[in-house]
């Protein structure tokens, strides 16, 4: 089947069936229904480096660049090895004129930038698919950096959005695939990352947030905050971070750090912002981490954030504890329990496969055992058995996985898995204490009031039932017709049992007894009862090992289906 596009969306639809086509996904080609199968298969054939498929993104625009972002923290949706090449897609974007930055500033602020600036330097500081950044100065000297949106980014991107909506839905109805990986739902997920992003209002947002959450790292931990009056939508004017990356910091100058007290304290930071706070810096790798001039680490590009809702930062916990201490089982039923099952799920062959991801690294030193490798170990079983899990789950392991390799350039004998023993207690108590704020305390009254309001009324009438013979307990069984068969076949194979015992015993006891009719030289009444014991014995056996092995694979059918 077709996919009906116009002419505008034909170009974009070709170049992502080339780009399925080339990475190896040739069965959803076919259910999209590619005329030249030849070509298709020939193209699928060559050998690809995995870091391509960044370039690839990059050809394709912008919108695609994004894309490759937030896909490099599905480790659900796609193989590993892919992951770390879509990492790099984040300031190596050409730069726009500096034309287009004052014209942007001026409809933007009202003001031009040789008025509202005391410097501004016309070569950017970095580029990046959304926009880029200039280091400038305000008119009291305060040092920033601004950052400005790409002139036209929304209406190319509204465009693209359009296009990938209208294939998203083709996806979904008519691909197995697509259906697998509610295609639908992914794309509604990006559209509204992409459209936050586009909004630096937001951004500005989130750095008072942040800042104001993690006040207690301050001697540590620098967030830049955003100069309000200097920032629109399009237009973000922030405090200006003095320092390196920390992945351009030498040997020679790392060893005047503390970088031992600096990745604890990066790493108790995002602890608590995970399951304490509830919104995190969602993208720490090592190119948005500075170090300052005064020694403290500042996390940068706040444009991404994840936000976890109570009940996901429980089921977060508790999977962070399950793994260390092995239980598979336990981490398999969380991740049922917070996924939703497609039509495809094998839970059977799901809970074996994260048993022995966990089991794996129960037997792993505290040192080797790495938590984000293994959640997200977990995400790609998931989605290989049709178990869709929450972007959460593998957005933690991703930010793990990245928080390791910072706290390995601060300090390369550091352990984050250490660190997070011994911090997961504290953070825990610090969530408690933060649950028992005023809010929280009012609906639990309220919720009290409601129930001491009704109970006398509800005990009156259990009373009255009760007096009047009306009181009734209803037992819901799972299969009333299961236990009855099974108890009678129990029963029935008792019964037979005790039935070749009473004749062997009355055969051995008729051995006694002299009789004319003998069979093989013994009482032939005997013999009889002996033989029938004999072949009883055989077919009750016999037919013991049969209706199991039926009972197995009717078992079996009935959980895969």
């Amino acid at each position: 089947m077709k996919i009906p596009l116009n002419a505008r969306a034909l170009k974009l639809y070709k170049d992502l069936v080339g780009l399925l086509v080339k990475y190896g996904r040739t069965d959803v080609v076919k259910d999209f229904g590619v005329d030249d199968e030849a070509e298709t298969q020939s193209r699928a054939t060559k050998e690809v480096c995995p870091a391509d498929l960044a370039d690839d993104l990059e050809k394709m625009g912008p919108t695609f660049v994004k894309l490759g972002q937030i896909l490099s923290s599905r480790a659900d949706l796609i193989p590993e090895k892919y992951i770390e090449g879509l990492e790099r897609l984040q300031d190596k974007v050409k730069p726009f004129p500096y034309s287009d930055v004052e014209r942007i500033i001026f409809e933007e602020l009202g003001v031009r930038v040789s008025k509202g600036f005391q410097d501004f330097e016309q070569e950017p500081l970095a580029a990046a698919s959304l926009g880029q950044v200039h280091r400038a100065s305000l008119r009291d000297g305060r040092p920033v950096v601004v950052k400005i949106q790409r002139p036209d980014i929304r209406r190319q991107i509204a465009e693209d959005m359009e296009v990938l909506e209208e294939i998203a839905a083709f996806m979904s109805e008519h691909t197995s695939w697509g259906r697998r990986y509610q295609v639908r739902n992914i794309f509604e997920e990006f559209k509204r990352t992409l459209v936050a992003e586009l909004d630096y209002t937001r951004e500005a947002a989130h750095m008072e947030i942040l800042s104001d959450n993690l006040k207690e790292f301050r001697d540590s931990i620098k967030i830049p905050l955003p100069i309000r009056d200097y920032s629109t939508t399009r237009v973000l004017t922030m405090e200006r971070i003095e320092g390196q990356k920390i992945t351009s910091v030498g040997p020679l100058a790392r060893m005047e750090l503390n970088g031992s007290y600096l990745a604890e304290q990066v790493f108790r930071a995002y602890l608590k912002q995970v399951l304490v706070d509830g919104i995190f810096h969602a993208d720490p790798h090592p190119g948005n981490v500075f170090l300052t001039v005064d020694r403290k680490v500042a996390l940068l590009d706040l444009g991404m954030v994840g936000r976890f809702t109570p009940g996901m930062q429980e089921q977060l916990i508790k999977i962070l504890v399950a793994i260390p201490e092995g239980r598979g089982d336990d981490a398999a039923d969380i991740a049922i329990r917070i996924g939703q099952k497609t039509e495809e799920f094998n839970e059977q062959e799901f809970r074996r496969k994260v048993t022995l991801i966990v089991s794996e690294q129960r037997h792993n030193t505290l040192r080797e055992l790495d938590l984000g490798k293994t959640l997200i170990e977990v995400s790609q079983a998931a989605g290989n058995n049709g178990l869709l899990v929450p972007t959460e789950l593998s957005l933690l392991g991703k930010t793990l996985l990245q928080l390791d390799a910072v706290g390995k350039y601060l300090d390369s004998s550091f352990n984050p898995n250490d660190a997070i023993r011994r911090n997961v207690a504290e953070i825990l108590n610090k969530r408690f204490k933060s649950n028992l704020n005023s809010s929280n305390l009012m609906a639990t009254a309220l919720e009290l009031k409601e129930f001491v309001t009704a109970l006398p009324v509800r005990l009156n009438k259990l009373l009255e039932n009760i007096s009047g013979a009306n009181f009734e307990v209803k037992v819901r069984t799972v299969d009333v017709e299961f236990l009855i068969g099974g108890f009678q076949k129990v029963a029935n194979r008792i019964t037979m049992g005790l039935i070749l015992a009473s004749l062997i015993i009355g055969a051995a006891l008729l051995m006694q007894v002299k009789t004319d009719f003998t069979l093989f030289g013994y009482p032939g009444l005997a013999i009889l009862c002996f033989l029938a014991a004999a072949g009883g014995g055989f077919w009750l056996v016999l037919s013991i090992l049969l209706h199991d092995t039926q009972d197995k694979k009717k078992t079996r059918k009935q959980s895969v289906s």
